[in-house]
């Protein structure tokens, strides 16, 4: 096969991914030198498409970044007024005193947002400085140098059949060469999986966590609504199939409110089915009650990495960075890692800004490194780097007494526990279904529960039908000769969108993938007991469609 030739752009930084993170190592470098050459390349159709978050706000970043972010109308207009944390039994909850929580569990002073509508606004201000932003531009390869170093990326492939030939329409992309490439492309983005692999980034650091969070957003009654409140929960409906997680429900503006389930993705039973434990937790009679009446108008799903300060590899590459949650900067129990993506894009930012004055280019950007870890993103997450494992080792009752006496003790500068590591792999930790119980779930009633496929039509997924999937099996025997008779078939129930399921019976089952229906969660690249999956771009501007996640 010849060699596909491309044109070629270069840059002084390019930047995949326009989150959070990538759009303010943009603005940062753009408020540094106006003349740099910056580029913003993102896979969604529009800046926010791909972005679902909580989200409860810490503008701790975003004062750093845009202090004048009132001024300039960024969409943060509901402040916390009132934060809830209850524990639920099925019928019943008890609520857990605010003075009990440790300091940095206080969400006054943050914002119940949009992010994608934040992430759109912030576009503008990066458009405004100079930023070139490509939307509906997939990042399908890097482009190495010489030595080995990144030295850009391909970008904009389009109209390949699914076979993988070339299509009559077939367009090769572009080459996009950066003297510095940054790498924000959320969880387990497919580029910065390949470099944390190449250059053995996660050498001598704890496994990376993760939880798959499901999100709502419902119109309820106005008398029900109470703008500015935060609640969180945890306990039932999780405690049968024992797996870590809990809910958020935050009032926004107009009548609206996040409904959102967090599942841990380190349960063992493979009988747990994430997308139905959402589903059951909205008939519990304290969200029952809220919601009826209402109706839902937007669903979306995405990972999210749990693993914390242990878990973060090394952040620097020969020629870039990853930034945000391509590294894991969330803090667990907060439930909230934007304001750690805003900091690490600044701090990438004003590294490659330093080193191109310098005449550096395609090295590694150490002071990077250095500022994430020392500064205020280390301290965030190493005050509670061991809430997540004593969770998954010990259960909820020990992370809420032992995590929660080691988030005050941490308040202070002191651990008594150390760091706790992790342990084995989300994929690892499954265990054979023969060892755990069925968990019959109950059929979702169409009012507060819905069916998946319902549920994607919300999300507004669309795919390109005649494109080759983007979700890659290694081993195509593997899903109905191994994880099926061993595991019971899971991605047949931890993909929230129905994307795989097993047609047929004995030996005329067969593994069918609706890649259609994804809406680039990234769970089967996380969770499948095989690791048999591997989550890659489709052609730019597909996937989901969200409106204010």
């Amino acid at each position: 096969m010849a060699e596909i030739e491309r044109e070629a752009m270069d840059y002084d930084v390019v930047i995949v991914g326009a989150g959070p993170a990538g759009l303010s190592a943009a603005i940062r470098l753009k408020q540094l030198d106006a003349d740099i050459n910056v580029v913003v390349l993102e896979k969604g159709s529009e800046v926010g498409a791909h972005i679902l978050s909580g989200a409860v706000l810490d503008p701790s970043g975003l004062n750093k970044l845009i202090p004048d972010w009132k001024e300039k109308g960024a969409p943060l207009n509901v402040p916390v007024k009132t934060d809830n944390f209850y524990m639920l039994g099925e019928a019943g909850k008890i609520r857990v005193p605010n003075m009990a929580m440790p300091p940095l569990m206080n969400n006054h002073g943050n914002y119940i947002v949009s992010m994608g509508n934040v992430c759109r606004w912030m576009a503008e201000q990066a458009e405004e400085l100079g930023v070139e932003i490509f939307p509906g531009m997939a990042c399908s390869e890097l482009v190495f140098g010489d030595d080995g170093e990144v030295k850009g990326v391909v970008a904009g492939e389009f109209g390949k059949e699914a076979d993988g030939s070339m299509g009559a329409n077939y367009e090769p992309g572009m080459v996009l060469n950066g003297k510095y490439v940054f790498l924000s492309e959320g969880v387990r983005g497919s580029l910065s999986k390949q470099v944390i692999e190449k250059y053995d980034l996660g050498k001598g650091k704890q496994v990376q966590k993760y939880g798959l969070g499901m999100k709502e957003i419902w119109e309820i009654d106005p008398a029900k609504h109470k703008e500015g409140t935060v609640t969180h929960t945890m306990g039932w409906p999780l405690s049968e199939s024992g797996a870590g997680g809990g809910s958020f429900i935050y009032h926004l503006e107009n009548n609206q409110v996040y409904v959102g389930f967090v599942v841990h993705l380190g349960y063992k039973n493979p009988h747990t089915f994430p997308y139905m434990e959402f589903q059951r937790f909205k008939h519990h009679p304290m969200v029952a009650e809220l919601l009826e009446g209402g109706k839902r108008v937007a669903y979306g799903a995405r990972a999210i990495t749990e693993g914390g300060y242990q878990s973060m590899p090394k952040l620097t590459f020969p020629g870039g960075a990853l930034l945000g949650c391509s590294a894991g900067m969330v803090n667990v129990p907060r439930i909230k890692g934007n304001h750690n993506a805003m900091l690490s894009g600044i701090a990438a930012a004003e590294a490659a800004h330093a080193a191109i004055a310098e005449g550096r280019e395609s090295d590694e950007l150490t002071v990077y490194e250095t500022d994430v870890r020392e500064g205020p993103i280390g301290q965030d997450l190493f005050k509670v780097r061991n809430v997540k494992p004593l969770w998954s080792k010990y259960g909820l009752m020990a992370s809420l007494t032992v995590g929660g006496l080691d988030m005050w003790t941490n308040t202070f500068g002191f651990s008594f526990l150390g760091t706790v590591p992790h342990g084995k792999s989300d994929a690892d930790v499954t265990e054979p279904a023969d060892k755990h119980k069925v968990i019959n779930y109950p059929k979702p009633d169409g009012k507060l529960s819905f069916d998946r496929l319902t549920n994607v039509a919300f999300s507004f997924t669309n795919h390109e039908e005649s494109q080759p999937a983007h979700l890659h099996l290694k081993d195509p025997s593997i899903p109905v000769d191994v994880n099926l008779p061993k595991y019971a078939g899971p991605s047949a129930r931890y993909c929230p969108a129905g994307v795989y399921e097993f047609v047929g019976t004995g030996e005329d089952t067969k593994f069918q993938i609706n890649f259609q229906n994804c809406v680039h969660c990234k769970t089967c690249d996380i969770k499948d007991p095989s690791q048999n999956i591997a989550w890659t771009v489709p052609q730019g501007g597909d996937g989901p469609n969200y409106p204010n996640m």
